[in-house]
């Protein structure tokens, strides 16, 4: 089976520019429209394993000593081809493969690894969409140049349209100090909500379209999203036959002079999915191992999230989340968990004359249902995790933190360190310790 991952999105250096409006946005000089951009990024992670405890494995599940590394570039092609129009192309080359090809841990160490994976770079096209902006008024906004956006001039209410493929958290649950996996963390349930089971392909992109309405202080949005045709396939359901919806209602704030922002996020999921407690049924029914697969029918599956994101000074930002999600339908696209909670924060390096640095600390702890408990515990195996036995469950609890020099303002390496205790919600194994190096070239 094929497993859905954190893609490589915007994660709020594009978006930012979006996002992080004034209440009720100041004037500002207005800039010139960009009628064509090129950007590009390469990066490579490399990750290894410490030799933690492991007296007894599935075939889900993470392996001590063990490395693995992940190459990627993107070309970013934009063109305006009316006056409020965005028009890009994304195409990508990636080679290498996840710890234990992207298995072991719902809180997955890496976002730059895929489930699926290949010894030899292969050529992909994760992102072709137009974006279209209409100003209704007010404040002109200065929009910066960035990949995958513009630069131009916007006023402070507007609606904006985006039609095409590319994913899920380019436009929803995003949040500056946690949303990239390229510039800050790495694990997947630090940058994104780990509940948050959005609409995906196995690289975790999609075919849809969003709406969003700025005014003022609130933002709403609304998706429409292909599921895949299977949970974590690599194809996706044309045609909206199995599909998501999300929603989500944004406020932008000052606490003391600093800007920050709270978002709630919701999604409703409808599709051939299974329900652990039938799978057990049928399992018992039958003398084989439970599979949600065996016992998919038309169901939706619902989860919930918050965001917040805290400017502190002008170098330190702080953020949290929050999710739930329903926990007696089995996982459709992102990964196992039912609860979550985050938090962390990142610092660059003003304060000891290196502005170019940043340094980031996050704290995360997962849970599942009791459902999912027992039929992990029966020799199930959901989407990233499956030990063949689950006695003795504990949420996955999880410390991440990494230092990023910048070598030019192009050229950023990264350390990176993670320690995970109960992985895949199991205390008879690890706890585990992850190292990583990642390096980031960007223009």
């Amino acid at each position: 089976m094929k497993h859905a991952r954190k893609p490589r999105t915007l994660r709020g250096r594009a978006t930012a520019a979006l996002l992080l409006l004034p209440l009720c946005a100041l004037g500002e000089t207005p800039a010139a429209d960009e009628s064509w951009a090129i950007h590009g990024q390469a990066t490579y992670v490399e990750q290894e394993t410490d030799g933690f405890a492991s007296p007894y494995a599935g075939a889900n599940s993470l392996t001590p000593g063990r490395g693995a590394e992940t190459t990627d570039a993107t070309l970013y092609l934009g063109v305006r081809p009316w006056v409020s129009a965005e028009l890009w192309l994304a195409p990508e080359v990636d080679q290498g493969f996840g710890l234990d090809n992207t298995l072991g841990l719902a809180g997955f160490p890496s976002a730059e690894a895929y489930k699926i994976g290949h010894n030899q770079p292969y050529l992909r096209l994760p992102r072709a969409f137009v974006r279209e902006t209409l100003d209704l008024g007010g404040e002109s906004v200065a929009v910066e140049p960035d990949l995958l956006q513009l630069g131009g001039t916007h006023t402070a209410n507007r609606w904006v349209f985006t039609v095409g493929k590319f994913s899920v958290p380019d436009v929803f649950d995003t949040n500056q100090y946690a949303h990239d996996a390229r510039n800050d963390f790495l694990n997947w349930t630090a940058i994104e909500a780990a509940t948050f089971d959005y609409a995906a392909d196995s690289w975790g992109y999609s075919i849809g379209a969003t709406a969003e309405w700025y005014t003022c202080p609130w933002t709403l949005r609304g998706g429409l999203f292909d599921l895949s045709n299977i949970p974590n396939s690599e194809h996706l359901d044309p045609g909206l036959h199995e599909f998501q919806l999300v929603g989500e209602v944004e406020h932008r704030h000052e606490i003391a002079g600093a800007p920050g922002r709270l978002l709630a996020t919701v999604y409703d999921s409808r599709g051939r999915m299974g329900l652990y407690s039938d799978a057990l049924a049928f399992a018992a029914a039958t003398d084989t191992l439970p599979s949600t697969a065996a016992v998919r029918a038309y169901r939706s599956r619902l989860g919930f999230s918050l965001d917040l994101e805290q400017t502190v000074t002008a170098d330190l930002g702080v953020f949290a989340r929050f999710g739930k999600a329903a926990g007696n339908v089995e996982t459709y696209e992102f990964t196992d968990a039912d609860r979550t909670v985050s938090a962390g924060l990142a610092l660059n390096g003003t304060p000891w004359r290196r502005p170019g640095d940043r340094i980031g600390v996050a704290g995360i702890v997962n849970g599942i249902s009791g459902e999912f408990e027992r039929y992990l515990n029966a020799g199930g195996l959901g989407p990233l995790i499956g030990d063949g036995k689950l006695p003795h469950p504990g949420a996955e609890q999880i410390v991440e933190t990494y230092y990023s020099v910048a070598v030019q303002a192009w050229a950023h390496l990264t350390l990176d360190y993670q320690w995970a205790k109960n992985p895949a919600y199991n205390s008879d194994r690890g706890p585990v310790s992850i190292v990583a190096v990642r390096l980031h070239l960007q223009f």
